[in-house]
């Protein structure tokens, strides 16, 4: 069914909600999504929304996603759809397998510039602006009247561009009058910001729906990534409460539900606001609580919120709201029933699958968790140009690269293409060694020192909640010559002892790892390393009263291979931020061809130095 219509068929004195999830990059995380998926969809949302990758990096798993739950689960689906880098074609065939699946929904989105430009660069010439991609399908007969079209809004304005509100405005004024039938909005925490901009949309004549989007905090590492990418504007008062907490997992998360709940109900009180869009970076529990401390899971809430609503004088309908009908609502369920789904991976191991969202923690995480890979809201991408070359310069040569790298690690720049964020304390406690290897030109891009029951309060390496104990093992991943593989294999064959495990791919690799690899031997379609099929190693895991041990991040080849895809991508979007032929351009390019991505793990946990006395032997 249409968005709209399910929107104007709901009741005004029942808010509704929608889910927004990204599809995961490995194919267990997939899997693990559609159980996380079946679970939530117990609670009714009134339609769910699968993301897009940029230049449809994701699209068949895009599209899987949404004929799923479209089709066999019968969740109104709203597919997101960019034009950014996509190729002559593209768009037509995305609108054709969407129809083919029974989506009617598009959540129509430009995306950010392509190649990396300041200036929107359109690679299909049909499409420079979001009302551009609006106004095609309204053009085509098969698609004109069977989709339903939303589009996205920027109460904080739109990342990269020039913040003029009232251009803002033109901007999202000439989407929908393209044709646009909802509009989704960025996240935000400035309600009074948001609450603005609203009136300023109303009196600009847009009278479509507005769903506010609303990202509960998880982590506080991950909030301070995200609004950076989405250019958030963040109350001082936020910081605040957040700021004491920062090292806190536990209470950074209950904060980020009870933020999440009060805002959702001064919206509703100030706003009657028709629903609310609850992006979910495919999460769990947190999306649950919200609902749950709204009260909007029960059978009696909705009347509970409309009853609060005439308590205190608020009209039901004003300007976010336009012309809702009366129809009775669906029912809903408490968050104690949902059921969970038979046969779902994870039952039985250490991390149950409905809790593997509890602490996010490390690139990797567990490659089985629906909410591997998140990269951010909408698809987003995690560098800019002008930041990049603001703090990157222009680099000719390999020297040049490294001392990027090393300016980085001394914090003379506060961020790489590889590391969009400061250094980190915890880097801190290895930055000589990092130091040394870079010097080397092996670039590091990750790496985590060797913890032996720490608290789990520590500022620096702590996480989870207080009163628990938290354990890493050592590991560094960097670039290097080919040649270089060849001589960290013999060392690891010849004085690893069993205590060292390592992978190496590059550009070219995407065949499955062997669980014998010929000795010295360079492979271009082959991930190297000695890692046993299957074989799966723990570095951070923590140890927390009332609850069985966390393993936060995993190491195995399947979360190899995918942050190896994304680690090159980084090299060849970087390069398109300078001219065709330019001396940068050409030395990133030969890069990302040639170098080699190598993840290196010791064991030892208990012995701070074991990784760096590894590395650091005169055979390398």
């Amino acid at each position: 069914m249409k968005f709209t219509g399910k929107i104007q068929g709901h009741s005004p004195s029942n808010p509704f909600y929608t889910f927004e999830f990204f599809p995961p990059r490995t194919d267990q995380g997939f899997e693990n999504l559609i159980s996380r998926i079946s679970r939530l969809s117990a609670l009714n949302p009134l339609a769910i929304s699968i993301t897009w990758g940029a230049g449809g990096s994701t699209k068949e798993r895009s599209l899987d996603l949404a004929g799923v739950t479209q089709a066999e689960y019968g969740l109104d689906t709203i597919l997101h759809l960019t034009c950014t880098n996509m190729e002559q074609g593209m768009v037509d065939d995305a609108l054709k397998a969407a129809k083919a699946r029974g989506i009617e929904n598009i959540l129509a989105l430009r995306g950010d510039p392509p190649r990396g430009e300041e200036e929107w660069t359109p690679t299909d010439s049909r499409f420079t602006h979001g009302a551009d991609l609006v106004a095609y399908i309204r053009s085509l007969p098969e698609y004109s009247s069977h989709f339903c079209i939303g589009v996205a809004g920027y109460p904080d304005g739109h990342t990269g561009e020039l913040h003029d509100e009232r251009a803002e405005i033109e901007y999202l004024k000439a989407k929908v009058d393209a044709g646009a039938d909802f509009i989704v909005t960025q996240l935000f925490y400035d309600v009074d910001g948001f609450l603005h901009w609203v009136r300023k949309v109303r009196e600009a004549g847009i009278t479509v729906p507005i769903i506010p989007g609303i990202m509960p905090i998880q982590t506080y590492s991950s909030f301070l990534r995200l609004t950076k990418l989405c250019g958030t504007r963040v109350p001082d008062s936020v910081m605040a409460a957040l700021d004491p907490i920062r090292n806190d997992d536990q209470l950074v998360k209950d904060y980020g539900v009870q933020l999440a709940v009060e805002t959702i109900r001064r919206l509703t009180r100030e706003g009657a606001i028709p629903g609310v869009h609850l992006c979910t970076l495919n999460l769990e529990k947190s999306v649950q609580r919200v609902l749950e401390g709204l009260q909007w899971t029960g059978a009696g809430s909705s009347e509970d919120v409309h009853n609060k609503l005439i308590a205190e004088d608020v009209p039901i309908q004003n300007e976010l709201t336009v012309t809702p009908s009366s129809a009775a609502s669906s029912a809903t369920i408490g968050l104690a029933n949902i059921p969970a789904v038979e046969g779902e991976a994870g039952r039985g191991e250490l991390n149950n699958a409905a809790s593997w969202d509890d602490f996010p923690n490390g690139r990797f995480g567990d490659f089985k968790s629906p909410a591997f890979g998140s990269s951010g809201p909408w698809g987003g991408p995690a560098i800019g140009h002008t930041e990049v070359i603001s703090q990157c310069g222009h680099p000719q040569t390999l020297d040049d690269l490294t001392a990027i790298f090393l300016d980085y690690l001394h914090s003379k720049i506060l961020m790489t293409p590889f590391s969009p964020a400061p250094l980190s304390p915890e880097s801190l406690m290895i930055l000589p060694h990092l130091e040394r290897l870079t010097r080397r030109g092996w670039w590091t891009v990750g790496s985590q020192p060797a913890v032996d029951g720490a608290s789990s309060s520590d500022e620096v390496v702590g996480w989870g909640p207080r009163a628990g104990y938290v354990f890493q093992k050592g590991f560094v991943e960097f670039f290097c010559k080919a040649e270089e593989v060849d001589a960290i294999e013999r060392r690891v064959l010849e004085h690893g002892e069993g205590w060292v495990h390592w992978f190496a791919g590059n550009k070219n690799v995407r065949g499955a790892l062997s669980s014998v690899i010929s000795k010295y031997h360079s492979f271009q379609g082959e991930c190297r390393g000695n890692v046993p099929d299957g074989g799966r190693n723990a570095v951070t895991w923590g140890v927390f009263p009332g609850q069985e041990i966390a393993q936060t991040t995993i190491i195995e080849r399947e979360s190899f291979l995918s942050w190896k895809d994304e680690a090159f991508s980084i090299w060849t979007k970087w390069a398109s931020f300078y001219r065709p032929q330019s001396g940068e351009r050409r030395l990133l390019e030969s890069v990302g061809e040639q170098r080699w991505l190598v993840s290196i793990l010791h064991h030892d946990y208990r012995n701070s130095q074991a990784l760096w006395t590894f590395l650091f032997d005169e055979s390398l």
